[in-house]
């Protein structure tokens, strides 16, 4: 691989990186901090998940993204990437709750306006309903699941220690869903803005052909789980302990609750079900972590003990909604024009 190559790419890579060291605690945070899941392990099977849910269900969101904004330069590319990065960067220092989603939007959108190209509103505006759509969703399933669990196990009679193997075991197949979820949905957001500049060519592995995009995304993955092994732990740790109030049901609800809100924004076979029944079809487009998580956490409290609710912390959430796509829009605005200008470097086309 060219140098070159390389380094355009190492911004979506440090986004990538982020994103493990983050993310990782939203589908295994809850069973490392409580002992039932070695970090070794949820690491191992975290990493292997995100790469499969990447490579082979990771396209749909990508394609959004594109539509959105047709970035057509490899620097315009990591600019976008870059900016979408020092945004999150900053709102965990000043702890203000951010999403990569919507610093990837802004940064989009901040290309959009320096390169003079038009910004397609109505995809915009149904990308930003999914950002309130998003916890919703995982609220409504979170109450459902809940409902539906308490119910069977108060019919069932299983022993303690049974129970505490069956939740072990729940936990592991969550945090693996989880995982091949948060891949499939949130590779977009670390490597969706190079598909259109792809640097690979498609290659064919005995009767499989590993696609361009898929080598791109394999990278982009590959990022994701070192970020996971090197830097998740305290997060999980931190995740895990502000969940702790939660019984271990509620646990493996928030977990699946917003494995499946993730899934359900990544798969081209639901919204192409949904479609073929007439019915209202999902938009593929990458969702935040962090606010599906929130989202079912809500949903929980809504119907065990609403003043368990930090209302101001969701507060603090519509804000960085506002904040964050503004904040990466300018910071990509003013970048390019310093890397076009000072470095000489071709931001479009």
């Amino acid at each position: 691989m060219d140098l070159s190559i390389l380094i355009y790419l190492s911004s979506g890579l440090f986004l990538g990186w982020s994103l493990g060291s983050n993310d990782a605690a939203n589908v295994f945070g809850i069973a490392v901090a409580t002992g039932m899941v070695q970090f070794k392990t949820a690491a191992i099977i975290c990493s292997i998940f995100v790469i499969l849910g990447a490579v082979i269900s990771g396209s749909g969101g990508a394609s959004t993204l594109s539509r959105l904004g047709h970035i057509n330069t490899m620097s315009g590319a990591f600019m976008v990437t870059l900016a979408a990065a020092v945004t999150v960067y900053n709102m965990v220092k000043l702890k203000l709750p951010s999403s990569t989603t919507q610093a990837i939007i802004g940064g989009i959108v901040g290309w959009n306006l320096y390169a003079g190209k038009p910004t397609d509103m109505q995809v915009l505006m149904k990308i930003t309903m999914t950002w309130v759509l998003c916890p919703l969703l995982a609220a409504a399933i979170a109450i459902l699941l809940y409902k539906l669990l308490t119910f069977l196990l108060s019919r069932l009679k299983i022993h303690l220690l049974t129970m505490d193997m069956y939740t072990r075991f729940g936990l592991i197949i969550a945090g693996a869903f989880g995982s091949y979820s948060l891949g499939a949905n949130n590779i977009a957001n670390v490597m969706g803005v190079f598909v259109d500049v792809l640097p690979f060519t498609d290659a064919v592995v005995g009767p499989y052909t590993f696609t361009s995009v898929q080598q791109l995304f394999l990278l982009g993955a590959c990022a994701i789980a070192v970020g996971v092994f090197t830097y998740s732990y305290k997060m999980m740790l931190t995740v895990g302990g502000e969940l702790s109030v939660l019984s271990p049901i509620a646990a493996w609800v928030v977990v699946v609750a917003h494995s499946f809100v993730l899934f359900a924004f990544a798969s081209q076979g639901i919204k192409t079900f949904l479609e073929s029944n007439h019915l209202p079809s999902l938009l593929l487009v990458p969702v935040s972590s962090t606010q599906a998580v929130v989202g079912a956490i809500v949903g929980l409290g809504l119907i065990t003990n609403r003043q368990s609710i930090r209302w101001g912390k969701i507060s603090q959430i519509f804000v960085s909604w506002l904040v964050t796509p503004i904040t990466a829009a300018l910071i990509c605005f003013i970048s390019l024009f310093f890397l076009q200008n000072v470095f000489n470097q071709t931001v479009y086309q």
